[in-house]
């Protein structure tokens, strides 16, 4: 991934990077993206942008396993982000969902990860903490709840699934308010081109509808413009 479109994809929100990846490929169709409403700690938020460190979650119940192996286990998942190549997003699977009830994403995970340079979270488990999450740092979640109950981690660098979205490790995840996708890497040569390019065609439309005096001749010309513009 070039600087260029590293920049580019997180001024552009989700679903304009999942209509361009149809543009990239030429056909509708594409479907890896989340599936359901999904809750942003900052909807305000630029786009968190990936490669993704996956980890699973339980919180409902006490581990079973002993105390020092949970304890070395949540060790490695912390090694395993600091060590992330940027840029990361951290994607976690709660494997209680959809009764998760263990707040893994509080102040002072967020700030954690941040600090190891992450650009934010994604997963189907619980957040908290709202309003002293650290700026820069958006989590996209499943719900907000007050606790972290047994929160542990089960499983470090492994596929996880969060809302319908399979994700391997160090898939390209880019991901706010509306959800996530993940961005094929066949179609990261013309990504950017198709950003741009699916931008400027919906100018044909939306420049004339917000024009005093739109009515639907002007449209039905617009609408034509942006049919051909686009095949």
């Amino acid at each position: 991934m070039t600087p260029d479109l590293l920049t580019l994809l997180r001024q552009v929100d989700t679903p304009t990077v999942c209509n361009a990846i149809e543009v990239a490929e030429g056909k509708r169709g594409f479907d890896a993206f989340t599936r359901g409403t999904l809750l942003a700690s900052a909807p305000e938020a630029s786009a968190m942008v990936g490669y993704a460190r996956t980890a699973k979650i339980a919180a409902v119940a006490p581990p079973s396993e002993p105390p020092e192996v949970i304890k070395a286990r949540r060790m490695a998942y912390y090694k395993y982000m600091a060590e992330a190549p940027a840029p990361a997003v951290t994607v976690i699977e709660d494997l209680d969902y959809p009764n998760a009830i263990g707040a893994y994403w509080g102040e002072i995970n967020t700030t954690v990860h941040k600090g190891f340079g992450i650009s934010g979270a994604l997963t189907n488990g619980v957040m908290r903490d709202l309003g002293d999450l650290p700026k820069g740092f958006p989590v996209v979640a499943g719900s907000i709840g007050p606790s972290h109950g047994f929160v542990h981690v089960r499983e470090i660098d492994t596929p996880v699934e969060v809302f319908g979205l399979r994700i391997q490790p160090s898939d390209l995840v880019h991901a706010d308010r509306h959800g996530a996708v993940v961005i094929p890497p066949e179609v990261m040569p013309r990504l950017q081109n198709a950003i741009k390019t699916l931008l400027e065609t919906e100018k044909l439309v939306l420049e004339p509808a917000r024009s005093q005096g739109f009515n639907f001749e002007e449209f039905s010309n617009a609408w034509a413009r942006f049919e051909k513009a686009r095949t």
